[in-house]
């Protein structure tokens, strides 16, 4: 199968891209430098020059394959309503390639998309346009596009992790470095789900290999892991003080991740696991952020 993929050089989307190619697939990956376009070919994919900007190659990027995935995302949270735009547009830009065709259109979101009620299981099948969560744009769009025609599906990501880098918590560990206390709000009772990087490209490319429309996929293998453990788990490794700050302390001491300290994003697989067969086998994102300090 052809595969274009966006993102393709990033954290997760270069272990995608892996893992596809190690299962026959032929992947093309949208590249904005020649370092990228040369890391591509180091594991045997071929670049798309371009950028999430450069909204005629995703069309073309598009036009050429058999199934899209899309992973790249602007994660500045500075001025979140350029990046909603941004990504609006490039998923709007993926489907205009697709349309009038059966062929996919896999669009990366996150499990707090899916979260009804605060500190209980996101769940696949809840979506509420009406959220705050900053990747709104990413399924409005997504559910936009579907309902023009194209084949699209959503896969929605938590905290992915492997022993070098574990999503939030790397710039959690950066900050408790600097500032030299590993803080949580409160009693830290809030939760973060999480998955093995390994673990998360595998479920794309069972999603890829079975296509059905209209799903939302959880790449969840834990469903909640307490900020007073992953706060521990830093303290440990650093050596330093564990420390429990107010929700107002919490804003100054936490910067721009402020606004997910105090997140609970726990969430559930059970109906991606019906769905498709995907079984999690890696380390937890507690063993990784041990082994992270043993590097």
């Amino acid at each position: 199968m052809k595969i274009f993929i966006t993102g393709a050089t990033g954290f997760i989307g270069f272990a995608i891209t892996a893992e596809l190619i190690r299962a026959g697939h032929q992947v093309t990956g949208l590249a904005r430098s020649d370092k990228s376009a040369q890391l591509l070919t180091t594991i045997g994919a071929e670049s798309h020059p371009g950028a999430l900007e450069n909204l005629s190659g995703l069309i073309d990027g598009a036009k050429s394959a058999d199934t899209v995935i899309h992973c790249a995302y602007d994660h500045s949270f500075s001025n979140l309503e350029e990046t909603a735009k941004k990504e609006t547009q490039a998923i709007e830009a993926l489907g205009q390639g697709l349309h009038g065709s059966s062929r996919p259109l896999i669009v990366t979101s996150v499990v707090g998309m899916g979260c009804a009620v605060p500190g209980k299981r996101a769940t696949e099948d809840f979506y509420d346009p009406r959220t705050h969560n900053p990747r709104r744009s990413t399924e409005i769009a997504a559910a936009r596009v579907g309902d023009s025609g194209v084949n699209v599906s959503v896969v929605r990501l938590p905290q992915v992790h492997n022993e070098i880098k574990q999503g939030f918590i790397t710039a959690l560990i950066k900050l408790a470095a600097d500032k030299g206390i590993s803080a949580y709000v409160a009693e830290g009772t809030n939760q973060w789900a999480a998955a093995h990087l390994l673990d998360v490209a595998r479920l794309y490319r069972l999603v890829v290999e079975k296509p059905r429309a209209g799903l939302r996929y959880h790449a969840v293998a834990e469903e909640g892991i307490s900020l007073y453990s992953i706060a521990k788990a830093i303290s440990v490794g650093l050596n330093i003080p564990l420390v429990s700050l107010s929700s107002e302390a919490a804003k100054a001491h936490f910067g721009w991740l402020a606004m997910f300290a105090e997140m609970d994003m726990r969430a559930s697989s059970a109906l991606t696991r019906q769905r498709i067969p995907w079984h999690p086998s890696h380390d937890g994102l507690l063993k990784d952020i041990e082994q992270s300090f043993l590097r």
